[in-house]
């Protein structure tokens, strides 16, 4: 059983990777803060005496999960708004804090201008892929979790995250072919 100072390093520890995420599938800040703070909160309450072994896959799953909430309301809100003839306003303003942080390593602008080109590129392309193709890519390879955390994550079978994982690499390579 961890204790609540593990507690606290381990959430600020997934914060950004969760948060950064939540902005890929949500599209905007603020509700991709909303997603996360509701995922820490709920692992918070049912899950903060668990061994901090389990902890990981079982916090990426309430973040998954409420990624997927998220799309299921906004999906119903924007029907109501088509219905009703109202427009889409998503309050994001466009600014990114990670990106306005100073580069330590000193790189030339023309490599961090291709790096920026590459990073948005790939953003956009993680985007279009179905949710769980999304899912199973930034599980796997953005947080390092293996195909059986991964599966406990995204409530599913092994074989699954592993189509999902395979589609979303093959999607990804033929989309940023040009930047290798």
């Amino acid at each position: 059983m961890g204790t609540s100072e593990e507690l606290n390093c381990f959430l600020a520890e997934v914060e950004r990777r969760a948060f950064r995420m939540a902005y890929l599938a949500t599209g905007c800040q603020d509700d991709a803060l909303d997603v996360v703070q509701d995922a820490m909160l709920d692992f918070v309450r049912r899950y903060a005496t668990r061994p901090a072994e389990e902890w990981r896959p079982l916090f990426y799953r309430i973040n998954q999960n409420r990624i997927t909430d998220w799309h299921r309301r906004t999906t119903v809100r924007n029907r109501f708004r088509s219905w009703f003839g109202m427009g889409h306003d998503d309050g994001d303003d466009g600014f990114d804090p990670v990106e306005a942080f100073a580069d330590p390593r000193g790189e030339t602008p023309a490599s961090e201008l291709l790096n920026r080109e590459l990073g948005q590129q790939l953003e956009k392309s993680v985007r279009q892929l179905p949710l769980r193709q999304q899912q199973a890519f930034l599980l796997r390879a953005w947080e390092g979790l293996d195909v059986a955390q991964t599966a406990v994550a995204m409530k599913c079978s092994e074989g699954s995250v592993k189509t999902h994982y395979f589609r979303a690499v093959n999607a990804l390579r033929n989309v940023l072919e040009e930047y290798r």
